[in-house]
């Protein structure tokens, strides 16, 4: 074992590859450090490069060469893939039927070792395919005014005329010309709609489209705005709207919380379950999506809207009387400690918890664990091919349900 600070940075290594790991990644050991490996696969024999390192117990590299390849390995059909290239995607390399299982031993891993939940996992396929399904993308621009994606942990950009996992024609719309900006928006809605913003500081220029993208999910057609958040695969939105719904299972007249509510997906869709004598609380901080909501279910009188950090509203702005039903669908960090013990304090009956990253999923459903609920349903989709994330769904129950 080495025991000296020695910087690897730039050095190659011969090395096997170990199991996969939360981020993208694969591990290895080298002289008794932790090497996380890209571009590889578990049972590889490979020379890896490194390209970071920090001086502690692990650093982190490339695969560079394939000496010994999985029967899971494919050629990248991406051209900007691989080590030093594009840092978008991590699993180009990999089968999509072995992406999906890779993803699934990641989310049975992190629920074991942060949660002591010991549950098999199947990552879902969303109908598509692997290729040409990401609807938003955004762009970094580089001095030369060409645009492109950086690369891994990087400031650089990756110039390229081509992505893909995008629709076809986005990447192309943007690519004949050069740019001030800093970065480029481009959406295309679920009517087909190019939007192309221009991203100069906090200002964004719209150079293409109206700036407004027309989607279709949970039996409504919506208005929001390009910009904002709106789920990049063309079937996600739907899918886990109907999840939500079959798990929420709300009766007529209940009362429902839809934290981190968004444009109001998952509030349309207990809208339609309470009825007009029951209510929805709607809590969303981007005054945007708030906007956005508002006016799509503006006819549904029984949704409420508190434009509020959850974790603040929670603890202040919330209603006396108790929830029915709560659906969560926090950003990549989590709900956190604060909000699941509120939560969990007001006894709703049941907890729809929306996530996509797992490693937050696995913290708070440990903290639901310490709060009297119990893991009863989880559903996992490949939202996301060729990369490493995924979203989940996970329905709680209180302990003795």
């Amino acid at each position: 074992m080495s025991t000296t600070k020695e910087d690897w940075t730039g050095r190659k290594f011969e090395v096997e590859v170990g199991p996969v790991a939360h981020g993208g990644h694969f591990v290895a050991r080298h002289e008794g450090r932790v090497l996380f490996v890209r571009h590889a696969l578990p049972g590889e024999r490979v020379v890896v490069s490194v390209y970071e390192d920090n001086g502690g117990s692990f650093c982190r590299a490339d695969a560079v060469e394939i000496l010994q390849p999985s029967p899971d390995r494919v050629e990248a059909p991406c051209p900007f893939s691989g080590p030093g290239m594009c840092g978008g995607c991590d699993f180009q390399h990999v089968s999509w039927d072995a992406q999906r299982e890779l993803k699934a031993e990641v989310v049975r891993e992190q629920l074991s070792r942060l949660a002591k939940i010991e549950r098999d996992v199947v990552v879902e396929a969303l109908p598509g395919g692997p290729l040409e399904w990401r609807t938003r993308i955004r762009m970094a621009v580089g001095r030369d005014g060409r645009p492109g994606f950086r690369g891994l942990r990087s400031h650089d950009v990756i110039p390229i005329d081509h992505c893909v996992i995008s629709k076809p024609g986005m990447v192309e719309s943007v690519t004949d010309r050069k740019w001030r900006a800093q970065e480029l928006t481009i959406v295309q809605d679920g009517d087909g709609n190019r939007h192309v913003g221009e991203v100069r500081g906090r200002h964004t220029t719209r150079r293409a489209g109206t700036g407004t993208a027309v989607e279709t999910a949970a039996q409504r057609k919506w208005r929001v705005s390009a910009d904002g958040f709106w789920q990049v695969h063309p079937a996600a939105a739907d899918t886990f709207a109907s999840v939500v719904g079959e798990w929420a299972a709300a009766e007529p007249g209940q009362r429902a919380w839809d934290l981190y509510g968004g444009a109001g997906l998952f509030a349309s869709v207990l809208g339609r379950q309470v009825g007009e004598n029951g209510s929805v609380l709607v809590v969303e901080s981007f005054p945007g999506a708030v906007e956005d909501g508002r006016r799509n279910l503006r006819r549904m009188s029984q949704v409420e809207w508190v434009a509020d950090k959850v974790e603040l509203a929670v603890t202040r702005k919330l209603p006396v009387e108790n929830p029915h039903v709560v659906v969560l669908d926090p950003p990549r960090k989590g709900a956190g400690k604060v909000v699941v013990a509120e939560v969990a304090r007001r006894r709703p009956e049941r907890v729809v918890y929306v996530a996509c990253d797992p490693a937050a999923l696995a913290r708070d459903l440990a903290e639901f664990t310490v709060q009297g609920y119990r893991l009863a349903e989880l559903r996992a989709f490949d939202a996301f091919p060729m990369t490493h994330h995924m979203e989940c769904i996970a329905l709680l129950v209180p302990e003795t349900s």
